[in-house]
């Protein structure tokens, strides 16, 4: 059996395209690679490093309009990895420039974390190994 493979891609469902590809958009500080609409949904797909994509997608039936809430099951959050606690501390900065608010670097025995929300409170994360 082969190793157990790596994530490729993210899919993020948001209520609005409108409000939330722009602001993904400043925080990923890239253009998107794709941005069609599928019938079933439409979606904005970024491609960050050289393997991973993150996209975020509206459903034209969305069942409920309550915010995000990491603590119903499903997804609890979605984790940005840092080389090490100074390149936090560098995104630390941009989101504060880019007016988002986070919870400011925490540290940890396995590592350190910046926490943040896109516009439907999906918890976001960068995250920094020990050391």
């Amino acid at each position: 059996m082969p190793d157990f493979p790596g994530v490729t891609h993210v899919a993020l469902t948001v209520t609005d395209l409108g409000r939330s590809r722009p602001w993904y958009q400043e925080l990923f500080g890239v253009p998107p690679v794709i941005d069609e609409d599928t019938g079933p949904f439409h979606h904005v797909v970024w491609l960050l490093g050289s393997q991973t994509l993150v996209g975020i997608h509206q459903f034209p039936d969305p069942h409920g309009s309550e915010p995000f809430d990491e603590r119903r099951p499903g997804l609890d959050h979605l984790a940005f990895a840092c080389a090490n606690r100074a390149e936090l501390e560098q995104w630390e900065s941009k989101l504060n420039a880019l007016g988002i608010e986070n919870g400011g670097i925490v540290d940890a025995p396995y590592g350190s974390g910046l926490s943040f929300r896109d516009p439907d409170n999906i918890a976001l994360e960068f995250f920094a190994p020990p050391g």
